[in-house]
């Protein structure tokens, strides 16, 4: 028979010595990993985001339906000062999704959490997730996010009531629930799991300002983007030329010729490809298009990924 190794649990203090210099700076570089436990496709905003005299230890947004996500965090069981500031930012930041991570949560706080999502309306969510460190032996610590407090509607989120939702609605919403799902399940693409009714869906690049998205725009057409908003208009215009001096060598890997929209007039600019399609296509047709989107967001990442990793390496 085999032997086993022994599995201890490792407190978070001998990793990680204090809170706001050690746990929520390595907290916001494994962001992905804990939108993934929630079902959520999260980036990052801002550290120590202010709330008047306090600080949110990270604002967040959920990229499949931009909703604003606050993530407060302990190395400790959770306690009462910190369920004060959690609803305190929750309001001030107005956000849809609150996040409260801490080593254990404690009975009182769980029951708090799961009151105060049977008792907010079908667009505010609260979580409770315990940071988990395990060892096998003299193993390196491997931690996992385990999330306790779920709200008890969450499917809501999911799959929206039929009376919410128009008809066009909810077909943008069936559409992009098959292709996240393809993507998460075959390509390993994305954490996400809910499809909106919406007529696009964004996506992590894993580097905060670049999001790939799949969309439906208007006079029958379709895209897919890497869309380029690190809140800040100079530096947007400063990474999109940067690409584009590489224009002749990217349309090349991508085997296509692309559009290259600076929009100039806006905050923001984007890198797209179009074809023609709308969500009133045949279910044949949006078969192909989903595929199209598919196919094309696979090649974005692959591409830009490695683009805008050169970028930011060598300081252009």
């Amino acid at each position: 028979m085999s032997e086993f190794g022994k599995l201890k649990k490792v407190p978070l203090r001998e990793l990680w010595k204090h809170e706001g210099t050690d746990f929520t700076p390595w907290l916001a570089a494994n962001i992905g990993a804990l939108g993934a436990a929630l079902g959520l496709e999260l980036e990052l905003l801002e550290r120590e985001a202010a709330v008047g005299d306090f600080s949110l230890d990270l604002l967040a947004r959920d990229l499949g339906s931009s909703r604003k996500v606050i993530i407060e965090n302990q190395l400790t069981q959770t306690d009462h000062d910190h369920l004060g500031k959690l609803i305190t930012y929750a309001a001030g930041f107005g956000a849809s999704v609150v996040v409260w991570v801490a080593e254990s949560i404690r009975d009182e706080h769980r029951q708090t959490l799961e009151w105060l999502n049977q008792r907010t309306d079908e667009d505010t969510h609260f979580f409770g997730v315990v940071v988990e460190v395990l060892v096998i032996d003299d193993s390196k610590p491997a931690y996992n996010f385990n999330p306790v407090v779920i709200p008890s509607e969450w499917q809501k989120s999911i799959k929206p009531r039929a009376s919410s939702i128009s008809s066009k609605g909810e077909k943008y919403r069936v559409y992009f629930q098959r292709l996240i799902d393809d993507l998460r399940n075959i390509h390993r693409f994305t954490n996400a799991k809910a499809g909106q009714p919406q007529n696009w869906y964004s996506f992590s690049s894993g580097i905060t300002g670049f999001v790939y998205s799949a969309v439906f725009v208007g006079k029958g057409k379709a895209r897919v983007e890497i869309y380029i908003d690190k809140g800040d208009q100079e530096k947007n215009k400063i990474f999109f030329d940067t690409l584009n001096k590489r224009k002749l060598e990217i349309e090349s890997s991508f085997g296509n010729s692309l559009e290259w929209e600076r929009l100039d007039e806006k905050q923001a600019s984007r890198i797209a490809v179009y074809r023609e399609g709308s969500i009133e296509s045949s279910d044949s047709e949006l078969e192909e298009i989903r595929q199209w989107h598919v196919n094309n967001l696979l090649k974005f990442k692959k591409i830009f990924s490695l683009e805008i990793k050169r970028i930011i390496e060598n300081g252009e």
